[in-house]
């Protein structure tokens, strides 16, 4: 399973002075411009809001009261500095430039006056995703296609490094194509749609061996696997509610039928992470191993069930899920249709944020 990690910077925490010193007249563009030049010499990061300052100060005193159309609420990053620059009201040109100008210089005098590098490339550059999860749904949608029709007896999930799967990184929410949020939100419950679908129509056995921690629909989807072997330091999240989104994965179904409604409720509503000991006594997980041995066991395990009459096995699998095919197609569905609806929701758009502003970085 590939691993879609957000990545955390380094934190610096910056204690404000009352209030800056303000200059009737205000600062000139040459202290304007020296400003500008200052604050590429900055070593540390100065933290999400003081960063929305800098901003909203520097469009202020270059392009006065903010006039432009609100971002869509999926943009979350550019919504986030409308919203700064937005809240400075008519604060006049010249006090928005001093403004900057003292907020820079406290900056600068914090860190000792010294002088770093001008960092290369633009700002916005620093914040591209690098991996987009929707090329990675497609990928493992291709590879279940092709697994399914190839001579293989059956076919394992496993995941890179310490991590299983970290969850979606959800920069790719900010990624607003033309056709704006609906748009962006209908194709992508489309991609989930199909990706699910991928697993609920594979007809050979499917196998998780989960080697560490796991987030969102890589757990979600372990309903519709055959087997999941775990490590014992493998944990399971599902924080859709504290994003401000809903069950996938038809997790909705399978979660309440493996472990019971309280538990399965516990985790999808309430954003509770199980253990792996925990996810096996609800059903969630098959066996759990010592992560000393884990790979050991489990692959030589695996080998000898490939070992296995493979039609015999791929008969079978396909007699146990005929029975839930159409229910589970239907669950998918219904899911898909209340997570569009999520994704463009205010809510899931100040969850969200509120999840940038505590992780992540602007």
């Amino acid at each position: 399973m590939g691993m879609m990690s957000q990545r955390a910077g380094s934190v610096y925490l910056l204690k404000e002075p009352d209030r800056f010193p303000l200059s009737c007249a205000g600062a000139t563009v040459e202290q304007f411009e020296e400003a500008k030049s200052r604050m590429s010499s900055l070593k540390q990061d100065p933290g999400n809001d003081v960063k929305l300052k800098i901003y909203a100060l520097f469009k202020q005193s270059t392009l006065g009261p903010c006039t432009t159309p609100r971002p869509g609420m999926l943009d979350f990053i550019n919504k986030a500095k409308w919203d700064a620059w937005k809240a400075l009201g008519e604060t006049p040109q010249e006090d928005a430039r001093q403004q900057y100008c003292d907020l820079i210089g406290s900056l600068v005098s914090a860190e000792g006056g010294s002088v770093a590098a001008k960092p290369s490339g633009s700002a916005s550059a620093q914040y591209e995703t690098l991996l987009s999860v929707l090329q990675m749904y497609d990928e493992i949608v291709t590879a279940l296609e092709q697994a399914g029709k190839d001579n293989s007896v059956l076919t394992v999930f496993t995941g890179a490094g310490d991590f299983y799967c970290s969850g979606n990184d959800l920069t790719n929410f900010t990624k607003i194509p033309d056709g704006g949020v609906e748009l962006m939100a209908k194709q992508a419950g489309e991609l989930l749609r199909k990706y699910v679908k991928a697993y609920i129509d594979f007809p050979k056995p499917l196998v998780a061996v989960v080697n560490g921690p796991a987030v969102g629909i890589s757990v979600t989807a372990l309903g519709l696997f055959d087997l999941v072997y775990a490590t014992e330091r493998a944990t399971f999240h599902t924080p859709f509610s504290q994003l401000g989104q809903s069950a996938e994965g038809c997790s909705s179904y399978t979660f309440p039928k493996i472990m019971g409604n309280a538990k399965a409720s516990e985790m999808l509503l309430f954003n509770k992470k199980l253990t792996a000991a925990q996810a096996c006594d609800f059903g969630l997980v098959t066996e759990v191993f010592p992560d000393s041995s884990f790979n050991s066991e489990v692959w030589t395990r695996l080998k000898s069930y490939a070992a296995l009459p493979p039609n015999s096995l791929a008969l079978s699998k396909q007699l146990i899920r005929s029975t839930e095919r159409e229910r589970l197609h239907a669950v998918n569905d219904a899911e898909v249709e209340l997570l569009v609806e999520r994704w463009t929701s205010d809510e899931c758009f100040t969850a969200i944020m509120n999840f940038f502003q505590s992780k992540a970085k602007l």
